[in-house]
């Protein structure tokens, strides 16, 4: 397995079947215009065989953090560690960033998740509430 950090649309258009829906070219060039946005796609024979987004965060009184926004594991690659080398690989780039943590947000009932990011050295505070906003996009 090869993980590499995609900085170009190309290998990320490519391997499309690893996000939850296709990748938005406008969007997918703004995420990777960003020197704090990060997308980390694992090969195996130069086949994408899973992804990993992170969005590092600064607050004025803590400092910066990365948010794993997203995983994703082709279907065919699922149970052979590339989950959770992606998380680790990720945590290891928000350490050499001066990140002082990690954080993700996944749903209670996703124990694939869970167990993914337990290996991969997360641990579940028990303290937090997630609430959302649907906002309607805004009207010419």
């Amino acid at each position: 397995m090869d993980i590499r950090r995609v900085t170009t649309s190309a290998p990320a258009l490519a391997a499309a079947h690893l996000f939850d829906e296709p990748p938005v070219p406008s969007a997918l060039s703004r995420f990777l215009a960003s020197e704090d946005h990060h997308l980390l796609i694992a090969y195996v024979d130069d086949v994408p065989a899973g992804m990993v987004t992170g969005v590092e965060t600064t607050h004025p009184d803590k400092g910066t953090e990365m948010f794993l926004y997203e995983l994703g594991v082709s279907d065919s690659f699922q149970g052979h560690g590339i989950g959770s080398a992606l998380v680790t690989a990720l945590a290891s780039l928000a350490r050499s960033r001066g990140c002082y943590g990690m954080w993700v947000v996944t749903e209670e009932d996703n124990a694939a998740a869970q167990a993914t990011y337990r290996r991969a050295g997360g641990a579940s505070t028990g303290r937090q509430v997630v609430l959302e906003w649907t906002l309607a996009p805004p009207t010419p």
